[in-house]
């Protein structure tokens, strides 16, 4: 007699998977300001609450934050990339790794948010309404380019959903 045994896993984000995934992008953005003095913390809390609303409702495409001179990011700029886990669960790193030293001079703080393919599938009514959950206003923009380039370090997950995140490094 032979026996088998199936297991399944299912997992249901919540907002306290959206939580706890923003906290860490929080935790980053601070460790930014302790070595380079941006973003505030009112700066970052509006960071952070913006990434938990998005996060919780599938919206979230990519988001960046970061310093950018002549319309190009430079180092230290972090790039997060929302996804779903197909198989449900991945690592889920510490915050943290920030280069210090890097030369911010006549450079500007910035963010540049993208929405994912849910956001797109909304009717206008149905963005505007979720837009003013949201705890400030974006206007559109071009993305900058990048001096240097993107590359992965860290990943952040919980509750089925990935944020994959990039570091710019210069050449």
């Amino acid at each position: 007699m032979s026996y088998s045994t199936t297991f399944s896993e299912s997992a249901t984000f919540t907002i306290t998977h959206a939580k706890h995934m923003a906290a860490k992008v929080a935790t980053d953005l601070k460790r930014i300001q302790r070595f380079y003095t941006k973003p505030s913390d009112f700066d970052i809390s509006q960071y952070e609450e913006e990434v938990i609303v998005l996060l919780n409702n599938g919206y979230l495409g990519t988001v960046t934050y970061g310093f950018w001179r002549n319309d190009a990011w430079i180092e230290p700029t972090l790039k997060y990339t929302a996804r779903d886990l197909l198989s449900g669960s991945c690592e889920d790193n510490d915050p943290g790794r920030i280069r210090p030293g890097a030369d911010i001079t006549g450079a500007s703080f910035y963010s540049y948010l993208t929405y994912s393919i849910n956001w797109d599938k909304l009717s206008y009514a149905e963005k505007e309404t979720f837009k003013k959950l949201l705890p400030f206003k974006r206007g559109g923009a071009p993305e900058p380019s990048v001096k240097g380039y993107f590359t992965n370090d860290k990943v952040y997950s919980a509750g089925g959903r990935a944020l994959d995140r990039a570091v710019v490094r210069s050449y």
